[in-house]
């Protein structure tokens, strides 16, 4: 009995709404079209977390690199939707790769005061080339036995336990901060996982196989800034550096294909803009904090940042936003 009253009530109900909607139709300009759009309108996605990407902030003590670092996250933490978390791209200082241990230790004075002052969010760090000290042992002056060599400096500097590392983020989704940067054998460097870090990954998508996953790399797993930008054609053939883009590049998307779970992959290094949605992930290079190494756009990208929202459906969102930063003479 009371089931029957209910469904005569939701009868009701729903006759008051249909005369409701036609009157809205036939009295309102445009009504009955506006009624059709509401209908065919996707539900709103929600957003499971919002952040901001900075990479390649290259600092130093010329061209006013501090205090562009300083504006830029001034700019961020003045957005009217801020971001809750900020993930860096590496090169997070103009060099160390070749520097001495002086010019290495200034460099990271100056870094990690900027950022103490301006951003008071959680930040993970991602670590570039650039932050690596003293592979080029001719230019450093090192010998490969200090204590703070190569990555370590870095590490010890921004607080890491290793350079690689999986990171729980709001909502479902998770990071995956991969070390995308590895010796040549030689004084240069070559973008790609090593083996141990191959098997690390794997495990890791398979340990959360619902979660949705966001890789960042310094190095860009793929890239069409890459491809049309930074490659050669020589005798009809394309090549693109190891130095520019991951050389595994094809092991790392069949493990995407098989896992499933990863969405994105987040990258800088080239100082280039673009996105390139294939087959289910979004391959996205984030430009730079730094345009062209602090001398403006030139033949790079605007001085800039990246916004990314990650939703819960799974879908990620990306803006590239611009500070207004005017370059300096040298």
């Amino acid at each position: 009995m009371h089931h029957g009253h209910t469904r005569r009530e939701a009868i009701k109900a729903g006759g008051a709404a249909a005369l409701a909607a036609a009157a809205f139709a036939a009295l309102v300009p445009g009504g009955a079209a506006a009624l059709a759009r509401q209908a065919a309108a996707p539900p709103a996605k929600r957003r499971a977390v919002r952040l901001a990407h900075l990479t390649d902030s290259h600092i130093q003590p010329e061209r006013g690199a501090l205090d562009g670092v300083a504006a830029c996250l001034r700019h961020m933490m003045a957005l009217p939707d801020r971001p809750q978390r900020v993930i860096t791209g590496g090169d997070l200082i103009m060099d160390g790769f070749a520097a001495t241990r002086e010019r290495t230790r200034l460099q990271w004075d100056i870094y990690t005061t900027v950022m103490r002052d301006g951003c008071p969010l959680p930040v993970d760090h991602c670590l570039g080339n650039h932050d690596i000290w003293g592979w080029n042992k001719a230019k450093s002056g090192s010998t490969g036995g200090e204590p703070e060599w190569g990555k370590r400096w870095a590490c010890d500097t921004l607080g890491l336990s290793a350079p690689y590392r999986a990171v729980d983020l709001p909502g479902n989704w998770r990071a995956i901060i991969l070390d995308s940067v590895h010796t040549d054998g030689g004084d240069g460097y070559i973008g790609r996982l090593d083996e141990p870090q191959h098997e690390w990954l794997d495990q890791e998508l398979r340990r959360e196989p619902g979660k949705h996953h966001l890789v960042v790399s310094h190095i860009p797993i793929f890239s069409m800034g890459a491809v049309e930008h930074d490659s050669k054609i020589e005798n009809d053939q394309w090549t693109i550096a190891g130095g520019v883009m991951h050389v595994d590049a094809k092991r790392l998307m069949t493990v995407f294909r098989e896992r499933k779970n990863v969405r994105a992959c987040i990258s800088g290094h080239i100082h280039k803009v673009d996105r390139t949605d294939y087959e289910g992930v979004a391959f996205i290079c984030g430009g730079a904090v730094s345009g062209a190494w602090w001398k403006g756009r030139e033949d790079r990208c605007d001085e800039g940042y990246g916004v990314v929202d990650l939703f819960e459906d799974g879908t990620v969102g990306y803006d590239y936003l611009t500070y207004g930063w005017k370059a300096r003479p040298a």
